[in-house]
């Protein structure tokens, strides 16, 4: 594709923040998951056509790009809401009554793990682990660590991000 069409796709924010993260690496592809973070920061998640121009940008192909996206679970492929809440499920949060926690905040929001809120304020998504087991079990809210103390009142949080 011509540069007018990676100019369309990506903005020029994004470009020059790409740039800036390519010039301290040793080639182009090492800035890969910097490059998605810098989109999905703009954009909340990253589309087929931003990964396409990213992927063009760093001199690589469509497929090794959406390889990196799809294996690093923070990068999202898919739109998600305002806020994504992820539900730790790794052992450690199991046994101390992760799935409680899961079930309580799929209720809490009115949706399945994987689902957006109908109002696309919350995405509900598992994580394997978020290494913060002395608080287990415990969930993420954008960047926002809740341990199991502070999730009590799980009415009560979500309303902070409704606000």
């Amino acid at each position: 594709m011509s540069e007018p069409r990676l100019i369309q796709a990506l903005s020029d924010a994004e470009i020059a923040a790409i740039e800036a993260e390519v010039a301290h690496l040793p080639d182009r592809q090492s800035a890969a998951i910097e490059a998605l973070q810098i989109v999905q920061r703009a954009r909340g998640w990253v589309s087929d056509e931003s990964l396409h121009a990213c992927a063009q940008l760093l001199d690589m192909s469509d497929a090794s790009l959406d390889s990196i996206a799809t294996f690093y679970n923070l990068i999202f492929r898919h739109p998600v809401g305002k806020h994504v809440v992820m539900v730790c499920d790794s052992v450690s949060c199991f046994v101390m009554q992760g799935q409680r926690l899961r079930d309580r905040v799929a209720a809490a929001l009115g949706v399945e793990m994987g689902q957006t809120t109908p109002d696309g304020s919350f995405t509900l998504l598992p994580i394997v682990c978020l290494g913060a087991c002395d608080r287990a079990p415990v969930m993420l809210i954008d960047e926002t660590l809740y341990g199991a103390e502070e999730i009590e009142d799980l009415d009560a949080v979500f309303a902070e991000y409704r606000g």
